[in-house]
C-alpha cells in the first residue's frame, strides 16, 4: 500500500490500464462529518477528460472504493462531499502515470 497523504491511500499504486485499485479515504472531509464523500477522477494533463465521481463506501471511519484505471497517460483525483467542499491537494490533486 502506498500512503500518499495521511488522509488517503491507495492499494496497489496503478501503473497500468485494467489494474484495479483500493482508494480509502479518511481526510478532512471525514473529520469535518461528510455524510458523503466522492472520488472526483479525470484523465490528461490541463483539462481533464473522462471525468467521473465515484460515490464511495463508508467503512467503520473510512470511506473506500475499488475503482478500474481505464486510461493511459496521466489519472488525476482527488474528494468532495455532499456539500460541495474540496479535499484537493490546495488545488493541486493527486496523479499517477498510467502506461
Amino acid at each position: 500500500m502506498y500512503n500518499l497523504h495521511p488522509g488517503f491511500s491507495v492499494s496497489p499504486t496503478p501503473s497500468k490500464v485494467g489494474e484495479t485499485v483500493k482508494v480509502r479515504y479518511h481526510g478532512l472531509l471525514s473529520g469535518a462529518g461528510a455524510d458523503q464523500v466522492f472520488l472526483h477522477t479525470g484523465y490528461g494533463t490541463g483539462s481533464w477528460q473522462n471525468i467521473y465521481d465515484y460515490c464511495l463506501n463508508k467503512e467503520g471511519n473510512e470511506w473506500e472504493k475499488s475503482i478500474k484505471i481505464e486510461k493511459d497517460g496521466q489519472f488525476n483525483f482527488c474528494f468532495k462531499d455532499s456539500a460541495d467542499h474540496w479535499d484537493n491537494n490546495n488545488g493541486m490533486n493527486w496523479s499517477y502515470t498510467i502506461k
